[in-house]
């Protein structure tokens, strides 16, 4: 990736982490129209970044988180005596004459910090696996899927659009976006070969349209009794689970007015 494009993705992440605390703290400060005004602004800031990471950048379809987080463990690197010795030409690893089990040698052992517990070739192995899938460039979009990629950004803005000319109270911002959400994902089906970090991002979309159960208007006309009377019942005669399911049932109307929460 070019140093513009990262500079982007790294933007993005940083809007993605701030922006319920953003919201949050702008409702405390400057009441509901600082707080709906911080709203636009942070998705409209999105959409353009991601917008033109879709079509000048052709960064095909955008997983969620922007930049893949490290792994630690996967990602150690290399002890300096490992080093030192693959330089010198000592071996690494020592083939039981009876049992051919590749063990370490005892000159190569590293530090307890460094160490692992699987041989030098699985750990070889999984590190050039894991930064195949990290720099596998992402697949190629034709007009049918970049046009599905560009209703899902813009998405959220239609969304904000249709809130403001008919109100927080109607169906149809809930049935314009749940039509958009469907479409695109109907319009990237199609699309073969994708690799396994776009392959996860399509059935997170799919399984974050349960998110529409939860979404008002549905959620206050025919969710919420149901959801509210499945956690009681779940807490008051399964062990255990209640330890769980208060405290879910006091977040919910907490959960339910913060738009990033809800809607990001």
């Amino acid at each position: 990736q070019s140093l513009p494009q990262q500079k982007l993705l790294t933007w993005l992440s940083v809007l993605e982490c701030v922006e319920v605390f953003a919201e949050m703290g702008t409702a405390r400060v400057w009441g509901e129209m600082g707080r709906w005004t911080i709203i636009v602004l942070i998705q409209l800031a999105k959409a353009i970044l991601r917008l033109l990471l879709l079509l000048w950048y052709k960064a095909g379809i955008q997983t969620s988180p922007p930049i893949v987080p490290l792994n630690r463990e996967q990602q150690q690197p290399l002890h300096p005596q490992d080093m030192e010795d693959s330089s010198s030409g000592k071996d690494q690893t020592y083939v039981g004459r009876r049992s051919s089990r590749v063990v370490r040698s005892l000159q190569s052992t590293p530090s307890l910090q460094s160490r692992h517990w699987g041989s030098p070739q699985q750990r070889e192995e999984s590190q050039s696996r894991r930064a195949e899938e990290v720099n596998q460039p992402p697949t190629p979009l034709g007009l049918q899927e970049t046009i599905a990629e560009s209703i899902y950004i813009t998405r959220p803005l239609l969304h904000l659009l249709s809130l403001g000319v008919w109100g927080q109270r109607s169906w149809k911002p809930w049935l314009l976006s749940a039509v958009l959400d469907i479409s695109s994902l109907s319009l990237l089906s199609d699309l073969k070969d994708l690799n396994r970090r776009e392959r996860a991002e399509l059935r997170r979309r799919t399984i974050l349209l349960l998110y529409y159960l939860l979404r008002s208007p549905f959620y206050d006309r025919y969710s919420e009794g149901r959801i509210l009377l499945l956690l009681r019942l779940l807490a008051d005669y399964v062990p255990g689970v209640g330890f769980v399911t208060r405290p879910l049932m006091d977040y919910l109307p907490a959960w339910q007015k913060i738009y990033f929460y809800n809607w990001g």
